[in-house]
């Protein structure tokens, strides 16, 4: 009835794994978990291979990197049960009854998405402040605000979906580096007519970033959001609405340069304690700017 599907890249799954067996063990269906390796360092290969040896683990190593989007794909192929739970490898169970909240409401050509939950206190580190701080302030939503805007919401963190759907709609493998594969992957459920239902029943994001890797992440995101827009790929977030009105009235180049010249300051409030989640916006801004004005 249930595979448990988790893309494994440099990080320990040991005891991810091990919570879920526990659960799935109390489970009235069949289930699989699976676990494939991305191509990590022997380090963590090392350590995650002793997870096949549980009960109903089936552990597998990519022999070369397939990226965010093709490993997923690549376990939608190995899964033998008709309903697919993803989630990061970097995830905490944070319930008791997380599978079993699943189980009860599986359906056909429904989507469902549990959410994001990430620790109240602010990392001691300050290097990991800017991560925390958006993903408690933007990422962490109870299930009646995501309900809002259900297809926008999506994020691939901790979903099931229906085997067919995943294999009617393949994660986008043009896109290899990491941001906006949930994002697409939405559009393309809202497209289709295909319900997705949010539930508060999430996973605790636990592999923080330190600020420098965050923002990395994140403007290789706004590359990929600007490739799909130069592909005339029909996406919609915040960020394309701002540039399309700024584009619209004719602001968007002189906005780019005084952004561009504020870039300096951005950064240095973003890689700081104290970083400001208004001050992101424009640096994504300034970022998506010049991805549109750089790509043919």
């Amino acid at each position: 009835m249930l595979s448990i599907l988790i893309p494994v890249y440099q990080y320990d799954v040991q005891a991810l794994v091990r919570d879920l067996v526990r659960q799935a063990d109390h489970l009235s269906v069949d289930w699989e978990i699976i676990c494939l390796d991305d191509a990590s360092d022997p380090f963590w290969r090392d350590r995650n291979r002793s997870v096949s040896e549980l009960p109903g683990v089936k552990y597998r190593e990519a022999e070369k990197n397939l990226g965010r989007s093709r490993v997923r794909n690549r376990l939608v192929q190995l899964a033998s049960h008709p309903y697919l739970l993803f989630m990061d490898c970097d995830s905490g169970v944070v319930r008791s009854e997380f599978l079993e909240a699943y189980v009860g409401v599986l359906a056909p050509n429904r989507v469902l998405c549990g959410g994001r939950v990430y620790r109240d206190t602010r990392p001691e580190e300050p290097a990991y402040a800017l991560h925390w701080l958006y993903g408690r302030e933007r990422e962490e939503q109870p299930a009646e605000k995501r309900e809002l805007q259900p297809h926008h919401a999506f994020m691939t963190n901790n979903f099931v979906a229906p085997r067919e759907v995943l294999l009617r709609f393949p994660f986008e493998e043009a896109l290899t580096q990491y941001g906006h594969e949930d994002t697409l992957f939405g559009q393309q459920l809202a497209d289709a007519d295909i319900p997705v239902k949010h539930l508060d029943n999430p996973l605790e994001h636990l592999g923080l970033e330190r600020s420098d890797v965050f923002l990395a992440k994140a403007k290789q995101a706004i590359e990929n959001l600007a490739f799909l827009r130069k592909r005339k790929v029909n996406i919609d977030t915040r960020l394309t609405s701002t540039y399309d009105d700024l584009h619209r009235r004719g602001f968007a180049g002189l906005i780019r340069w005084g952004l561009c010249l504020l870039k300096p300051w951005f950064r240095r409030n973003l890689l700081s304690d104290h970083p400001d989640l208004r001050i992101f916006d424009l640096y994504r801004l300034e970022q998506f700017l010049q991805a549109m004005r750089k790509l043919p």
